[in-house]
């Protein structure tokens, strides 16, 4: 059986069972003013550590520890490493301190996680092969900071051989998410006015050859919709109006009277669960590339942790949010927020890349397993903290619904050919769970022992939702 999705902006996907009717779609109203949220990058290069920063270390060449001392900055609320080669692996430990803005208090040493690789692009693809793509750290959200002291050291090597050489061009990334804009704020035209977001600004102390400061800090707090923003909100035009800051819930009879299955009978679908959107977790739609990439349909969910660390408050999940997506296209050269889907602690559930929640949006979350499945990250790290209940039943809620536009049951399995990764080479086709943790598709620590624990919970609370 074969269905189809009309939008807002002409795209049509087939699916293996049900999706939302054209009927239902929203009034498109016209266009609203929007507040641009500001936001800045901070990129600072890495140098050898002088040997008393480091003592005891191997001072052979590409091995010395690399970093930076205390150093003054502009305000930051998340930090990582980046470095020139996508392919290269970090093979040693990153480790930050940082200063709090409003106590003035050093934080002790906290790691970043180094093995990030796995959540990119398949190699081959078009965002995979513009040359703008660096290696990466997974990002830490550290809070509202204005000081930074970093290390990088090679992984200690046995006495039968040398330590791996450190990753090129090491720079740290300080990212200001910027605040929320404020609701329901308006401008004229006239009263708007852009200013470049890859203006470079030069820290006091490093040349313009030296460090990039990548701000919209500048911007007016209200600006004109743009196209970019209409854009990404027209692809949800089926389920909320232009302009709409959420996705409202839908009871499961509403879901199943906005369904519709070629052939007849009755979609297995779970309720629609209440979906904030870019918009309304204030996504700067200029950041992104402008076109949406899809692929073909989804018969797998991918579960992540974002590795970010769980030292934030739901009602900071937008700004961890900005930080992580500015993070993914201005550090890490992705073409947008990698994750289809982010939930928070608290169980709120967000949109992800952009390109509309109920279709195949082809993300950039499992190395090699990206096409025909969505990925869904919870914010925080779960190998050694247990995520609260609400994040389990939103992950079952969320799944229960996209998975069911595209009749895939959440207790299946389904067959994916990978794209090339370190558990199934390119071109073999895998057996995996229609819900997947990371590590099923890539030898990875991700979404972390205590989350991964729980996915036969969310994949049986997700079937009875579709009525299974």
């Amino acid at each position: 059986m074969r269905a189809f999705l009309a939008s807002a902006i002409g795209v049509a996907c087939t699916a293996a069972l049900v999706l939302p009717t054209a009927a239902n779609a929203a009034p498109i109203p016209a266009v609203p003013m929007s507040t641009a949220p500001p936001g800045s990058t901070q990129s600072l290069p890495l140098a050898p550590l002088p040997p008393h920063e480091a003592p005891g270390t191997d001072r052979a060449a590409g091995t010395a520890p690399q970093g930076r001392s205390e150093h003054d900055a502009k305000p930051f609320s998340l930090v990582g490493v980046v470095w020139d080669d996508a392919e290269a692996e970090l093979h040693g430990t990153v480790q930050v301190r940082t200063r709090a803005t409003a106590t003035g208090n050093w934080t002790g040493w906290q790691y970043l996680e180094t093995h990030n690789h796995e959540h990119a692009a398949d190699s081959d693809t078009a965002e995979r092969e513009t040359g703008k793509v660096r290696g990466s750290t997974a990002p830490l959200w550290v809070g509202d900071s204005d000081g930074v002291e970093v290390r990088v050291s090679p992984e200690r090597a046995p006495a039968v051989r040398a330590a791996a050489p450190l990753p090129s061009g090491l720079r740290l990334e300080l990212v200001d998410p910027g605040d929320d804009p404020p609701a329901g704020t308006t401008a004229t035209a006239n009263e708007a006015d852009t200013a470049d977001d890859d203006a470079a600004d030069n820290n006091a102390d490093d040349t313009a050859a030296q460090t990039a400061t990548y701000d919209d800090a500048d911007d007016p707090r209200t600006t004109v919709m743009t196209a970019e923003d209409a854009a990404a909100s027209a692809v949800n035009a089926d389920l909320a109006p232009l302009g709409a800051t959420e996705v409202p819930a839908l009871s499961k009879a509403e879901t199943e009277e906005q369904t519709f299955v070629l052939g007849g009978g009755k979609p297995r679908i779970g309720p629609r669960p209440r979906i904030v959107t870019r918009k309304g977790w204030g996504a700067n739609e200029q950041l992104r590339e402008r076109n949406f990439v899809y692929t073909h349909r989804v018969k797998a969910a991918f579960v992540h942790h974002s590795a970010t660390g769980n030292n934030y408050s739901c009602s900071q999940a937008d700004s961890v949010l900005r930080s992580i997506y500015r993070y993914h296209v201005r550090s890490s050269g992705w073409r947008d927020f990698g994750y289809n889907f982010a939930v928070d602690k608290c169980g709120n559930i967000y949109e992800g890349r952009a390109g509309g929640v109920a279709k195949p949006v082809l993300g950039a979350h499992t190395l090699g397993f990206n096409t025909n499945s969505t990925g869904i990250a919870v914010l925080g790290s779960y190998s050694h903290v247990t995520p609260p209940t609400a994040v389990v039943n939103a992950v079952a809620r969320l799944a229960a619904w996209k998975l069911g536009l595209y009749g895939a049951n959440p207790r299946a399995t389904t067959t994916l050919r990978s794209g090339g990764g370190n558990r199934y080479k390119k071109g073999t086709f895998a057996k995996l769970k229609v819900i997947s943790g990371h590590r099923d598709g890539y030898a990875t620590e991700c979404p972390g022992g205590r989350l991964y624990s729980k996915l036969d919970e969310a994949r049986d609370a997700s079937a009875r939702l579709q009525g299974r």
